[in-house]
């Protein structure tokens, strides 16, 4: 059995093992398809398009959960209908995006085959939690109080 180290094993950085998972999802993400852009709009905001010719806003989703940016293509086979050649797949995908804490999506617009995701960082004001130090009780156990919660 062999152990992998990384940086982020490192006693200095207490809570962060799910970036380390995040960073696991992303090396076992998709195949490049739909292929997509990633492009800064001004100084707080991001634009993903995704390329996905073919499909209906029926046949798109996009989800958010855990930080995690889900989008997902289903096409319905029509059983109806009779090719004699089939050079354009009807081709399901599933592509994922994991966010940054303070990410926000503040809207989805299919437009020409594009699928332009519009995200916005939200800047959080710095805050100072100041920690009381307390004595130990009479049995010797230590008590912490947080103030400002």
């Amino acid at each position: 059995m062999t152990t992998r180290l990384t940086l982020l094993d490192s006693p200095l950085f207490l809570g962060f093992d799910h970036i380390e998972r995040s960073f696991e999802r992303l090396k076992k993400s998709g195949d490049g398809y739909p292929p997509y852009n990633i492009e800064q709009i001004g100084e707080y905001g991001l634009r993903i398009t995704l390329a996905v010719a073919g499909f209906s806003m029926d046949e798109l989703d996009v989800e958010m959960e855990n930080n995690q940016l889900n989008i997902r293509g289903r096409q319905q086979d029509d059983p109806s209908r009779i090719f004699l050649h089939r050079g354009i797949a009807a081709r399901q995908f599933q592509r994922s995006f994991v966010l940054a804490d303070g990410i926000e999506i503040t809207g989805a617009v299919l437009d020409n085959g594009l699928l332009h995701i519009d995200l916005k960082r939200v800047v959080p004001e710095p805050q100072v939690q100041k920690i009381k130090i307390s004595k130990a009780d009479k049995n010797g156990e230590q008590v912490i109080d947080v103030e400002g919660k």
